[in-house]
């Protein structure tokens, strides 16, 4: 036996421990040495080379002492914010909106522009990347990651822009361009699977392995969590919900790439429609959430109000019930965040009158900024994918 030699961990064993630890620091904040060996069942010894390695790379730093009872206090270690910084980014016809975050999640810093017609969006998504950093009071070249959250279809292979819509100006390219002008990776991401990871990693879908995030608002769409992550679908057209076709009303027939009447299901349960229902019911609320939260405040008149907006919603949970049966329906959006408990019950009831299911459905819990922070949430995992690739 070689008594020069140490003992050792092997190498990819070092690894999903230094991930576990640090996993555990970020999502549940500072721990003892004891304490991670514990939660990860691993021995002291082994918990200690961890944190060494981690507080050696940068990664994590003692902030302070926890009474142990007899003996001396124990150093408390925690991720460190500056390691990396990434911006998540919500699109929207009107305005974009962008949050800077830190290696932890903590959101340090903000930024809202409206969108003029004739701005190319490079040029926008880069003031507004500035504005967030310039308020987190970083320097632009410790910005690790950009993460752009976007109605439309995303192309899987090609991470770019299919087609959107209500926004002609973003096209395929649109990433590369991105990535040219801001210096850092991007990612571009549909704005309702972000709205899902949010929920998926913050909120009612937190250790449900297949939900369906069911977004109604302006818009609707449905965010799909197969297997712990999101479905996409072969072509990334997958959840695009304003397009299921609903007896009665008026197909679209026009090429995808240059598509931009509304669906069927978007004229029967989109944000027009939604008013268009509490027109009907004496409300004036000038958004679909606003006709919403009037419902909910109007007693009799009220929950007719609502009772029709819920069957309409039905008709698309109803649709995803059937063809993936999930084990809960998260609704999300503005309708659904305004709506709570009432709607989401209500939603759950009209579907089991339309098909043979009964789901589970539940209010969003993620309503600030959730497409915001899925997108700060992709841009943390996908640093984290790098840390340990050597």
């Amino acid at each position: 036996m070689n008594k020069g030699r140490k003992p050792g961990v092997p190498k990819l064993l070092r690894v999903l421990n230094d991930k576990a630890a640090l996993r555990l620091l970020l999502e549940e904040g500072p721990q003892t040495r004891t304490q991670l060996a514990e939660r990860t069942s691993m021995s002291k010894v082994t918990a200690s080379q961890m944190v060494e390695r981690l507080e050696n790379r940068g990664l994590v730093k003692a902030v302070g002492t926890k009474s142990g009872g007899r003996g001396p206090n124990a150093s408390l270690y925690a991720a460190v914010g500056s390691y990396a910084y990434v911006v998540g980014i919500e699109v929207g016809p009107e305005h974009v909106r962008a949050a800077c975050a830190d290696f932890t999640g903590q959101i340090i810093g903000r930024a809202t522009l409206s969108t003029e017609e004739n701005s190319g969006p490079a040029a926008v998504v880069k003031q507004l990347v500035d504005e967030a950093v310039t308020d987190a009071g970083i320097d632009p070249g410790d910005l690790h990651r950009v993460v752009v959250g976007t109605p439309g279809v995303i192309d899987p292979k090609s991470g770019d822009v299919g087609f959107s819509w209500d926004l002609p100006n973003w096209h395929a390219g649109i990433r590369e361009e991105l990535r040219r002008t801001l210096h850092v990776p991007v990612s571009i991401e549909n704005d309702v699977n972000l709205g899902a990871v949010a929920e998926q990693r913050f909120g009612a879908g937190r250790g449900v392995d297949d939900f369906v995030y069911a977004w109604f608002g302006r818009g609707l769409g449905f965010g799909v969590i197969l297997g712990g992550r999101f479905y996409r679908g072969a072509t990334g057209a997958a959840g695009e919900a304003g397009f299921l076709p609903v007896s009665g009303v008026e197909l679209s027939h026009t090429e995808v790439q240059s598509r931009t009447e509304k669906g069927s299901f978007q004229m029967v349960a989109g944000g027009e429609a939604i008013i268009e229902i509490g027109r009907k019911y004496g409300f004036t609320g000038s958004t679909p959430e606003g006709i919403v939260t009037q419902a909910l405040e109007n007693g009799d008149l009220g929950r007719e109000c609502l009772s029709e907006i819920a069957t309409r919603v039905a008709l698309g949970v109803a649709s995803a019930c059937i063809v993936l049966d999930p084990s809960r329906v998260i609704l999300g959006g503005p309708v659904g965040y305004a709506g709570g408990e009432s709607l989401a019950s209500q939603v759950a009831e009209a579907t089991t009158r339309i098909a043979p299911v009964s789901p589970n459905v539940q209010p969003g819990e993620v309503s600030q900024d959730p497409v915001i922070r899925g997108g700060i949430r992709v841009g943390l995992d996908k640093v984290e994918e790098t840390l340990f690739e050597d």
